[in-house]
């Protein structure tokens, strides 16, 4: 535990740290135009950071399989075709002109909602179709993407160029009516999981050993997969896909802090993610001078990830 402590103090301070140079490098003085700015930016990072380790965590304790993360069930190729199928059908101008939050809160009830029917109709009520569930979500993200595919070949081009604007990860854009609604849900998400994680230490050392210890499991992996699906739902409405996010900070997580606590593990890499977000975008608007986006840095550092961690595997077989 006292290690455990002063690896979370570090990681608070790096934290700190880096959001205080981020609020306030390069202001020159225009400190309530900066903060206001990049205060919004900041408030994203962090939304995003604890929506996104939390629940590929999760995620990964309820497959058994840290190879995993949320992105499986299909919900960010589904935000892809809702955005694409708003676009073809209302017009991109229009769209891009309107920050209702109707349109937010749909596009999280569509995510959260698919994945309750995926949940009661293929998960089973003895709960060890979990795979199955899995094999449907890729098999629908599947789907997902050969309609946007379609519908954005027939889109008028300049349509076409206006929507992939917001189908790559933006903090830039994000609107102050939807961190606040955000902040309320993560609220309550984050209770939940912070309530469940007793049973998710004791799922993560098998299912037979939970249920012997008198944890319904077939309840438990219905709920905690309708709150990873709302909690990536939240996280991709308000900034876009963010697809290797989770997977990069749940694997440095579980190096830093391998006791496999989770709680130990949801503060840690909600820290850890953190510092990676806010510390790449003061890279990228400080250093490269947004010659490239944070979306971008996330992916190609999350594929390199992906095969280190396969090949690191390999070896150990």
């Amino acid at each position: 535990m006292k290690i455990y402590g002063i690896k979370v103090l570090l990681l608070t301070l790096l934290a700190c740290l880096l959001v205080g140079l981020y609020l306030s490098y390069g202001t020159y003085g225009n400190w309530s135009f900066a903060l206001e700015l990049r205060g919004k930016k900041l408030l994203a990072f962090i939304l995003v950071a604890i929506l996104t380790t939390v629940s590929t965590i999760t995620f990964q304790t309820l497959t058994q399989n840290k190879f995993l993360t949320p992105g499986i069930l299909g919900i960010d190729q589904l935000y892809v075709l809702v955005q694409t199928g708003l676009f073809f059908l209302l017009g991109g101008v229009n769209l891009l002109a309107e920050k209702s939050t109707g349109l937010f809160l749909l596009n999280i009830i569509l995510m959260a909602g698919l994945s309750v029917v995926f949940i009661v109709f293929f998960l089973g009520k003895s709960g060890k179709d979990l795979f199955t569930l899995l094999l449907v979500g890729m098999v629908a993200s599947s789907l997902f993407s050969s309609i946007s595919t379609f519908l954005q070949v027939l889109m008028d081009p300049n349509e076409y160029d206006l929507l992939q604007g917001r189908l790559f990860a933006s903090f830039s854009n994000v609107s102050s009516h939807h961190l606040v609604i955000s902040v309320g849900l993560l609220l309550i998400i984050v209770g939940f999981f912070w309530y469940f994680t007793p049973e998710l230490d004791a799922l993560h050392l098998g299912v037979d050993l939970a249920v012997n210890l008198g944890i319904s499991v077939t309840f438990l992996q219905k709920l905690l997969l309708f709150l990873i699906a709302a909690a990536t739902g939240i996280a991709t409405a308000l900034v876009g896909p963010t697809i290797f996010l989770g997977f990069v900070i749940a694997t440095i997580s579980y190096e830093v802090f391998p006791k496999e606590n989770h709680r130990q593990l949801f503060v840690g890499a909600s820290l850890i993610a953190v510092i990676f977000l806010v510390g790449g975008q003061f890279l990228l608007e400080q250093v490269f001078g947004l010659k490239t986006t944070i979306s971008i840095l996330i992916q190609f550092i999350g594929g390199l990830f992906f095969i280190i961690k396969i090949i690191l595997e390999r070896k150990k077989a």
